[in-house]
């Protein structure tokens, strides 16, 4: 079978009808994941928050039969490695120590954004192979330093693995949905210790005479969304860093998939003063972005959190993904779930070095993955 290949630099290029046809072939019997939908993707490049500019060059891998976009692979050029959540800055510096250009590199990822979702998208077999042959072909000729796929999942990290890559392997905070009817059943499932400790929490919130309201991506006003902009940008000030998305992200979202978004707002004295952000399927809700504009004792817990656990159980959706790190977050509820991601590296003594690292390092997450098993918060 020979396909028609392409290497593109906007998505306009596959047209949203085509792109949206191939994501809804991934993952038969589950709703696409919406960080990898057209809206989503064209957002951040339209936006200018993933472009060019801000060391994000887009270069999609696309193989067409005729006029159907049978195979494609979200990938950038990148000239850093900020907004990725896989840490490679030791492996940059240890390049640059040795006068070894370590960028550009060549990334699969969905930018600023460390959930694990198709980065081979295929119709079938066939053409996830021919893909797998084109991006080895492309980062031999390019000439760059690395290829890195962040949070594929594990069947698509073993293909990239068989084709010469790389694996390593990290771990995430999920919570399940065991068909509670209602929040105080999710806290009966809890040791007591945790149960008491999430009450005294959400309390505190209330005391301080803040109210939460939750708004669905289709009632949001262009008010919610400046708003949850400041949040957001508050939050990075805190830190002294630079936010990756503009207002302009944000509002382009709300207005071509608002069925996916979810705003939690927390108001005093009729006033919003924090807001979180959050992205949901019909079985899974994802954790994004928070931010306050007063302190609160465990504002951040109720809104990044508790609600969006209540709206979980509400609408019956299975998984809540709570985003990056977050040991914390097994206190209330979320398990350890390991992630993936897979690298080339041009340089066979850098390429050496980095194996000998990376089982090093897996062992390592072995053995955390089973001492946070050990510390499982629900009863017995």
């Amino acid at each position: 079978m020979s396909f028609r290949t392409a290497v593109l630099t906007s998505l306009s290029q596959a047209g949203e009808a085509a792109w949206n046809a191939l994501l809804a072939q991934q993952d038969p019997g589950r709703a696409p994941n919406p960080f990898l939908s057209y809206a989503f993707l064209h957002a951040l490049h339209e936006s200018g928050s993933a472009s060019e500019k801000t060391g994000w060059q887009p270069q999609y891998l696309a193989l067409w039969e005729g006029d159907e976009l049978a195979a494609a692979m979200p990938l950038y050029v990148k000239s850093h490695s900020y907004g990725e959540y896989v840490f490679d800055w030791a492996w940059a510096d240890a390049y640059h120590r040795n006068g070894v250009e370590y960028y550009p590199k060549l990334l699969s990822a969905i930018p600023f954004t460390p959930v694990t979702g198709g980065r081979l998208l295929a119709r079938d077999d066939a053409a996830r192979a021919a893909l797998v042959a084109l991006l080895c072909e492309q980062q031999e000729a390019s000439g760059v330093s690395s290829t890195h796929v962040l949070y594929p999942p594990q069947a698509q990290a073993d293909a990239l693995h068989d084709a010469g890559f790389l694996l390593r392997s990290g771990v995430q905070f999920h919570w399940l949905n065991a068909n509670y009817p209602d929040f105080e059943a999710f806290l009966a499932s809890l040791e007591h210790k945790k149960r008491k400790n999430i009450r005294a929490e959400r309390r505190k919130v209330r005391e301080a005479g803040v109210t939460m309201r939750r708004v669905r991506g289709i009632d949001a006003t262009d008010a919610d969304w400046r708003f949850f902009h400041r949040c957001y940008r508050n939050t990075y000030a805190e830190h002294h860093s630079s936010p990756y998305l503009n207002l302009d992200f944000f509002q382009r979202i709300g207005a071509t998939m608002p069925h996916n978004i979810l705003l939690v707002i927390a108001e005093r004295d009729g006033k919003p003063i924090a807001s979180s952000l959050l992205v949901h399927t019909e079985d899974t809700l994802y954790g994004r972005y928070w931010g306050a504009l007063e302190h609160v004792p465990c504002l951040h817990f109720e809104t990044a959190y508790y609600q969006p656990l209540e709206f979980c159980i509400e609408q019956g959706i299975a998984t809540f993904e709570g985003g990056a790190q977050g040991e914390h977050k097994m206190a209330r509820g979320f398990l350890p779930t390991r992630t993936w991601s897979a690298h080339w590296l041009a340089h066979p003594a850098f390429a050496d070095a980095v194996e000998r690292f990376l089982e090093r390092e897996s062992g390592g997450i072995d053995a955390y993955m089973d001492e946070l098993n050990e510390r499982n918060p629900f009863r017995p």
